[in-house]
């Protein structure tokens, strides 16, 4: 079992890259030859796995049970 601290900070490592990874995806769909219109449901999409990612990271790292 991981202690407390080794927790939180290798979920909010790997929160963070996933964060960003997938914003950039997303703003490179949406700024590229699809357009605004073209990338939003991607980026929709985006957002609800990103809400999920950092709702689990809580969930995990944070909140104590």
């Amino acid at each position: 079992m991981m202690s407390y601290t080794v927790k939180l900070i290798a979920g909010l490592i790997g929160t963070t890259l996933l964060v960003t990874f997938v914003m950039g995806l997303s703003r490179s769909i949406s700024t590229g030859f699809a357009g605004f219109y073209g990338g939003l449901p991607f980026m929709i999409i985006a957002l609800v796995v990103l809400a999920m990612a950092v709702y689990d990271f809580w969930d995990e790292c944070i909140r104590r049970k």
